[in-house]
């Protein structure tokens, strides 16, 4: 491509390119079988994946410092690291092996300019490829569409994982419209995208042990994993009448921080005391898992390719010793419901393209930047494939996926596969310094939820 023909990066790849905000999406996915090479090697040379823009460009400057993309000739050897070596681990399984790898990525191990923005690890020892993508390519709803043209269906090998608009947008449901609702639209936004702009400026989350701040991004990381099944979730869903997934996650959140807490804290914390997250938002149209081709293709569809999500501030409540574990999902549905009713994850969205166009990247990050320097934690949520499935005809045992740090001391992605639900929990292990007992608080938070539902349906059958 000539460089006339350079293609600018839109407001949100310029965004995260910032060295405040400059992040790289890493997704495990753990096989059952020996890695061949070569088969990995010849499968990405024929994939989709190298006919897409974003993975076959280089990033390049203007002469006025602006970010282009420029078309280039992939050399798939360039991208493909293979680690032949077990790694060391104070622990000794390879989930807690794989892991710490991922964990120094997160802080030490930036992607290089002169090829794309791209790599693979194979970690052989350890049946584990290691993807990671800028996320100036895409969010992890792309990249989880795009992952899923190199997999198979292990109960039909000639077809491709089922991709299902699943969930719900955040836009939510905005049938019968009323003088009522119109209101409380109008309302819940203002008061949402009001506590947006206080964040920018002086407000913050109380000091816990789980709180990061500015500067924390660079601290050294730990990530471990806790472990969920979806049917459990199911369980819970059914005893809060129209509870959503989302709404389990948030109460599970909820419960398990204050289990943490109570864990951790030397000093009494105030019953109420509010914790507030970052949470990612899709915003296309039809929420869920896309046809990748269809995204390469369309833009006008609302399923197009790129980052398409909005920021929602969602509070999280410590309550000690809370004696019904449902009360937890309650609260989260009556937030979440508020929630979508609102344009916060839309006008957040439309604000930062506005503030990228017109102010430029270093103003839009130093404001994205005060907000998670004034926040507690991260998260996102992304639902992989329903079946099991296979990547270049080696069975999949897991998938997983984390982003490098942020000024957060606890960044979780939750991540969804074949009835399973993974959640990775990065943590700067200098003020968490125990994330397995993080981890099991929200394990066993779900277990609780799942044994007061029973005995709730139990009850009222």
């Amino acid at each position: 491509m000539d460089k006339e023909e350079d293609e600018p990066l839109t407001p949100a790849g310029r965004l995260f390119l910032n060295p405040q905000m400059n992040q790289i999406i890493s997704c495990a996915i753990g096989v059952k079988n020996p890695i061949n090479i070569d088969s990995v090697k010849s499968e990405l040379t024929n994939s989709i994946m190298l006919h897409h823009p974003r993975f076959t460009s280089l990033l390049v400057n203007d002469s006025k410092g602006k970010e282009h993309w420029r078309k280039t000739k992939v050399k798939v050897d360039q991208h493909v690291i293979i680690r032949h070596q077990p790694f060391t681990s104070d622990q000794d399984s390879d989930e807690d092996v794989v892991n710490d790898y991922l964990a120094d990525l997160a802080v030490s191990c930036p992607l290089p300019t002169d090829k794309p923005l791209w790599d693979l690890h194979l970690l052989m020892a350890h049946n584990c490829f290691v993807f990671r993508v800028h996320h100036a390519l895409g969010d992890g709803i792309s990249l989880m569409s795009m992952f899923l043209t190199l997999c198979r269906r292990v109960d039909d090998p000639g077809q491709r994982p089922t991709i299902l608009g699943v969930g719900s947008s955040a836009t939510g449901q905005r049938s019968r419209w009323g003088l009522g609702r119109v209101v409380k639209v109008l309302w819940y936004s203002v008061v949402f995208l009001l506590e947006f702009v206080l964040r920018t400026l002086w407000w913050r989350d109380k000091k816990t042990a789980v709180s990061g701040g500015a500067g924390v991004e660079l601290w050294p990381r730990k990530l471990v994993t806790a472990k969920f099944k979806i049917d459990d979730m199911k369980t819970v869903k059914k005893a809060v009448a129209n509870a959503t997934i989302n709404d389990i996650l948030f109460g599970v959140l909820s419960s398990g921080l204050s289990k943490y807490l109570e864990i951790r804290s030397t000093k009494g914390l105030r019953e109420g005391l509010q914790i507030t997250g970052v949470a990612m938002v899709n915003l296309r149209k039809q929420p869920g898992l896309q046809d990748f081709s269809k995204m390469m293709e369309s833009k006008s569809s609302g399923i197009s390719w790129g980052n398409k999500f909005g920021m929602i501030l969602i509070p999280v409540c410590y309550n000690k010793g809370c004696a019904d574990p449902l009360q937890f999902v309650k609260r989260a549905k009556a937030i979440l419901d508020k929630k979508k009713l609102s344009l916060e994850a839309i006008c957040s969205y439309k604000i930062g393209d506005f503030v990228m166009s017109w102010f430029g990247p270093k103003f839009a990050s130093l404001l994205n930047y005060r907000i998670l320097s004034n926040t507690t934690f991260t998260i996102s949520n992304v639902i992989g494939p329903q079946e099991e499935i296979t990547i270049i005809g080696n069975p999949v045992d897991y998938i997983r996926a984390n982003n490098t740090s942020l000024p957060h001391a606890l960044m979780i992605n939750m991540l969804s596969y074949a009835g399973k639900a993974d959640m990775q929990i990065l943590v700067a292990k200098d003020i968490i310094p125990d994330p397995k007992v993080l981890a099991k608080c929200f394990e066993d938070s779900l277990l609780e939820m799942k044994e007061a539902a029973e005995a709730d349906i139990e009850t009222n059958k």
